[in-house]
């Protein structure tokens, strides 16, 4: 069978230097990307059709190939498979957001073979776009975002590395994407300095999904939708899942229900996409990366959904004390910083006589209690922060232009530690700084 990836070799590099098929921004002939996607398809198969069908990949989009040619040449099978990798949308379908929603679904009704090789592809393609072009790469990586969420059929391996690669260029962008970016630099900066502390693999390991989800009550998705519901509603559920034999298969909200339709269920139900599902053990940075993406993660166990864990669940109890567990692990690697900079102390010099006093006060009250402290642990969250502003060092080391982002660090931060403090809604207020906080946690190594 090795004849056949040889075939499809030659068959897919001629097609595309027939028209001079060229990556777009290296110049490279086109080949370079088969190759690449072929070569990651071989490393978790040894299948000859799927390896076959990622050379072949992209031979009826950008080529005068069609899928009855590969009929004629490779047989059904491989066949098969690159007409699940070929987009189907039209012009018609609207504008790329329409088309693109119109592939995804073809995708997700693809077969694990076939989203094997579509994961390759992403993954090459990611790696070009991003290094080359990152404008277009905004754009890529939420596109590339949608289809992972039906991709989790294909080989784990591949997903698991289309995850981590999509995540490393969504960082690596957003400096530049948005406002607040140089923020996410000085996380970055500060939370590896603690990698390896107990406290951290205390935060990795001890607070999960199990933690936090409500158990997923689910119906037969063959009842009609006015049933559900009115069972939903005297439930109090928003969500809930849908069995298809005895399994739940999807989910469907309450709001998305028709009360008055005798219509099946199921014409309203939503995949569970592998993307959307955690195990129990699961941390909480996993939990809050999956709702970063979806309305809500689901929770398994030995293979059944068991679980849901909606968005608004962050504001659970649990889940606001590891948060503000990770707020004090950052400001650990502010004061690191200031003590490494300003050796001796000299960093009393900068602030002012009342604010050395109120921290005075606060260590002399720690002394009382019996709790040594050092001066600079009295300091207040704004304290450390405009000693980070009035050395440049730090302020380089931590990717911060200027004094302004500083003031926007204390903002956002002091913002989303007051909301804690207060049961204030952390999703409707800080949303974003939660993310950012358990990126940065979920990136140290725990070891």
């Amino acid at each position: 069978m090795a004849d056949l990836i040889e075939r499809a070799r030659a068959f897919a590099t001629r097609a595309h230097q027939r028209i001079d098929q060229r990556r777009k921004y290296s110049g490279q002939p086109y080949d370079v990307h088969l190759r690449a996607v072929a070569d990651l398809v071989a490393s978790v198969s040894e299948d000859p059709e799927t390896v076959a069908a990622a050379w072949l990949h992209d031979v009826v989009e950008d080529t005068a190939v069609t899928l009855d040619d590969l009929q004629r040449e490779f047989g059904p099978g491989v066949q098969s498979l690159v007409e699940q990798l070929t987009d189907v949308s039209r012009p018609s379908h609207g504008n790329r957001a329409a088309r693109k929603e119109v592939d995804r679904q073809h995708t997700s009704r693809a077969s694990p073979r076939a989203k094997t090789v579509k994961l390759a592809d992403l993954i090459d393609n990611c790696q070009d776009i991003t290094r080359h072009d990152p404008r277009f790469a905004r754009v890529f990586l939420q596109e590339m975002e949608a289809l992972l969420a039906v991709l989790g059929e294909g080989d784990e391996r591949l997903l698991q590395r289309a995850r981590s690669l999509h995540a490393d260029c969504l960082r690596r962008l957003r400096p530049a994407a948005t406002a607040p970016g140089p923020i996410d630099d000085g996380l970055q900066t500060l939370m590896p300095e603690l990698a390896g502390a107990r406290i951290v693999r205390v935060f990795r390991e001890s607070f999960t999904a199990g933690d936090i989800f409500d158990h997923l009550v689910s119906f037969d998705a063959d009842r009609a939708e006015a049933e559900i519901a009115g069972k939903m509603t005297a439930q109090r559920l928003g969500i809930a899942g849908l069995r298809v034999d005895g399994a739940v298969r999807g989910w469907v909200r309450l709001a998305d229900l028709q009360p008055d339709s005798n219509a099946p269920c199921e014409q309203r139900m939503q995949p569970i996409s592998a993307s959307q599902t955690l195990p129990s053990r699961a941390p909480l940075f996993d939990v809050v990366g999956v709702l970063t993406r979806h309305d809500c993660c689901f929770v398994s166990a030995a293979d059944a959904v068991i679980g849901v864990i909606p968005r608004e669940a962050v504001n659970h109890p649990l889940v606001r004390m590891w948060l503000f567990g990770a707020l004090t692990l950052y400001e650990m690697g502010l004061v690191r910083l200031i003590r490494s900079h300003f050796p001796a102390d000299a960093w009393q010099a900068v602030l002012t006589p009342s604010r050395l006093e109120k921290a005075r006060e606060l260590q002399q009250e720690r002394l009382r209690r019996n709790r040594h402290s050092e001066l600079i642990d009295c300091l207040q969250f704004a304290d450390k922060v405009q000693l980070v502003q009035a050395h440049p060092s730090i302020m380089a080391t931590l990717g911060l232009s200027s004094k302004r982002v500083g003031k926007q660090i204390v903002k956002d931060l002091e913002s989303l530690r007051n909301h804690l403090v207060h049961a204030q809604d952390i999703v409707a207020h800080d949303w974003v700084q939660v993310i950012r906080i358990t990126q940065r946690l979920g990136e140290l190594d725990p070891r």
